[in-house]
């Protein structure tokens, strides 16, 4: 086990309950999203959901590793009630997760611990990829 300190720790539970905030929330608009627009983006949203859930399992299962205890609270979930409501939501929360990831990547480097900045870089790759199909959804709505 490596040695992590409290605030890196602290930043991999912040992690984890934003992945589980957001994979619940992609997947119940995934659920309720109606409409013709609503059908043609419904299973990347239910793919991004499901993506996002594997990021919280491969977090905590760091976080148990480097000696944590993995929350079990989500941050806020926010389903929407329009289309655009929830798109714009799931643009910022993703920049968020972006900022979040670049600080926990930053951390890890400074504190030597190469697999969860590694960890931290794939995730992020995969963030700025919702980031992006966020912001052209928002293109056509």
């Amino acid at each position: 086990m490596e040695n992590a300190s409290e605030e890196l720790l602290d930043l991999l539970n912040r992690s984890i309950a934003r992945e589980i905030q957001v994979s619940i929330q992609y997947m119940w608009q995934h659920v309720l999203w109606k409409g013709v627009k609503g059908f043609a983006v419904k299973d990347e949203l239910k793919s991004i959901a499901i993506t996002e859930m594997k990021h919280a399992e491969e977090i905590a299962e760091r976080l148990a590793y480097l000696g944590g205890v993995p929350t079990t609270k989500p941050d806020p979930i926010f389903v929407g009630e329009t289309l655009k409501e929830m798109i714009e939501q799931d643009k910022k929360d993703e920049e968020a997760a972006i900022s979040l990831y670049r600080e926990v990547i930053k951390k890890a480097k400074d504190e030597g611990d190469e697999t969860t900045k590694r960890l931290f870089r794939q995730i992020l790759s995969d963030e700025e990829d919702h980031h992006d199909t966020f912001t052209g959804l928002l293109e056509e709505i």
